[in-house]
């Protein structure tokens, strides 16, 4: 048990444990042990998240931003100082290389912190001018929030929620996925650490009925989910029950442009970016990745060339560029999708196989061409390393093909003529979108989709207004003009 924590839980400041609860097994995806064993939150480990969370919030509310700010600026400083074990940790939650973890998962969460750390002072209302009287706004907090992580980026989401929701004086409870359970104690035991009162920051475990649980409590203002959409339209109606705030960031299948113009190296560094990293395990990846026909053939030529040389292997050796899968259930749905796509017809250019390790979930970093809009492999999400090149005529045509899904979470556009990718990316009916980059997720910018991939922001300062509420206060200054 080589990831043991000291308990499955972190309720009221404290590690808690309550073997009563379902068993929990996480698997090393690089060879399939088992490396700790936890237990689902029973409905007394949820009343107590729940009860803390309830009891803690209105003090820390009443908590002046810059107090508050102070604490989420340790927690961030800490998370740095231990980035070495953190990454190590996230590497055997996940399989993810380190030298992934080392650089964008806890560390993107530190920012995180620290971006909404400042951001806290800074949220003030506004006066409106009435002529005699006048109204002030005040911006206050929602409440007890529940945040509901997904296992691709376990700690960065955990962080990515609590850190505009701590800031502006809510509390949480959060819920990883049971596949990657780990870090987010560890990110509680930092709160605690640097300062956060106990109640405020609650992990409890547990599979999907510990997550309905959460959702409809009406102690619950407001559910922040990160996931597939069917799981969001799941939480989606049941959290509109009780009419609560909601944020979801759920699926995608994001298309890529690349006009005959682009810088084929970018390009294509942008494009195995987008499908390769993490595995292909990131919702916001181009997986429909559209080459002007001019460009098709080089495009296709190099990018063989660059993916046949990734490196997969020990993700614990910061050489290795690419681990396995999650799962041995994503391997063989990524698997699954690999042979549907070359019994419809797609033409593989490298990879379709099971990657030839000894052990682990690994997959080989695969591209398929002359992929049609009919196809599976250009209408479901795949969420492996598996790459669909389609190609293309006109930017009129890339344009609506681009948008002929119910997934809006993601774009990128590559072209050397810059009035044409504004142009392009204006029409993309998708939330986030790239010019001439892509999947860089910086805290700074607000992250989400539209259409069937979610509903609010994460990031930025528009997440303030996911983690708040307006009050109007009218202020009358004179006798009161009553027709009675």
């Amino acid at each position: 048990m080589k990831a043991q924590p000291k308990a499955s839980h972190f309720v009221d400041g404290a590690y808690l444990e309550d073997t009563a609860g379902a068993v929990i097994e996480v698997i090393y995806p690089a060879t399939g042990e088992v490396i700790a064993r936890l237990h689902e939150a029973t409905p007394a480990v949820v009343e107590a998240a729940l009860a803390s969370a309830a009891r803690a919030q209105g003090a820390w509310a009443a908590t002046r931003p810059v107090e508050r700010a102070r604490i989420l600026r340790r927690a961030a400083d800490l998370i740095r100082e231990r980035n070495p074990d953190l990454a190590r940790l996230e590497t055997l939650d996940t399989g993810k290389p380190l030298q992934e973890t080392l650089v964008a998962d806890w560390p993107s969460g530190a920012d995180a912190l620290e971006y909404f750390a400042g951001l806290a002072p800074t949220i003030t209302g506004e006066t409106i001018p009435l002529g005699r009287d006048f109204v002030y706004t005040i911006r206050e907090a929602l409440g007890v929030c529940v945040g509901i992580g997904a296992w691709n980026y376990p700690s960065q989401i955990a962080c990515w929620k609590s850190a505009p929701a701590l800031a502006l004086g809510n509390a949480m409870v959060f819920k990883p996925s049971e596949v990657t359970p780990l870090g987010a104690l560890q990110l509680a035991e930092i709160f605690v650490e640097a300062g956060l009162p106990a109640g405020l920051f609650n992990v409890v475990q547990g599979r999907g009925a510990v997550g309905g649980s959460l959702v409809t409590d009406p102690r619950v203002a407001k559910v922040s989910l990160t996931g597939s959409v069917p799981t969001g339209q799941k939480v989606y109606a049941a959290a509109a029950a009780g009419v609560r705030h909601v944020t979801m960031e759920l699926g995608g299948k994001s298309p890529l442009i690349v006009f005959d113009d682009a810088s084929l190296e970018d390009a294509v560094g942008a494009a195995m970016l987008g499908n390769f990293y993490s595995a292909g395990q990131v919702c916001s990846n181009g997986t429909r990745v559209f080459v002007q026909k001019g460009l098709k053939e080089r495009f296709l030529s190099r990018l063989a060339e660059r993916t046949e040389k990734i490196v997969l292997g020990d993700p614990l050796d910061e050489a290795t560029q690419m681990g396995p899968l999650v799962s041995a259930s994503q391997l063989d749905k990524v698997l699954g999708y690999i042979e549907t796509a070359k019994a419809e017809g797609a033409r593989l250019i490298t990879g379709g196989a099971r990657a030839s390790l000894n052990t682990g979930y690994y997959v080989q970093p695969t591209v398929f061409a002359d992929v049609t809009d009919a196809m599976t492999l250009a209408r479901e999400e795949v969420f492996g390393p598996v790459m669909a090149v389609l190609d293309f005529d006109s930017e009129d045509e890339a344009i609506a093909r681009a948008n002929a899904t119910e997934f809006g979470l993601a774009a990128g556009v590559f072209t050397a003529d810059l009035t044409r990718a504004h142009r392009v990316i204006a029409q993309l009916q998708a939330g986030t979108t790239w010019i001439n980059a892509y999947n860089l997720t910086p805290v700074e910018a607000p992250f989400g989709g539209s259409k069937s991939s979610g509903v609010g922001r994460e990031n930025g300062h528009a997440a303030v207004e996911h983690y708040s509420q307006v009050k109007s206060v009218y202020v009358g200054l004179g006798p009161v003009d009553a027709p009675y």
